[in-house]
């Protein structure tokens, strides 16, 4: 993977990130709330489990 399509990645994440904030304002606020209220453990489960998945989808993108 080229430094290119690492920026290019992280432009699309945040791109996409940008959205969800726009469109969902009220959802994404919830959400924050809840990820707060997560005890330590809980919230390292849930960032292990978003990194997995972000692996996961580069290898198979790559894989194209």
């Amino acid at each position: 993977m080229t430094p290119a399509a690492v920026v290019a990645a992280l432009g699309l994440v945040l791109a996409a990130e940008g959205l969800l904030y726009a469109l969902f304002p009220d959802t994404v606020r919830g959400v924050l709330v809840r990820l707060i209220a997560l005890p330590d453990q809980g919230l390292r489960a849930v960032g292990l489990g978003a990194a997995g998945l972000g692996a996961m989808i580069a290898l198979a993108a790559s894989a194209f």
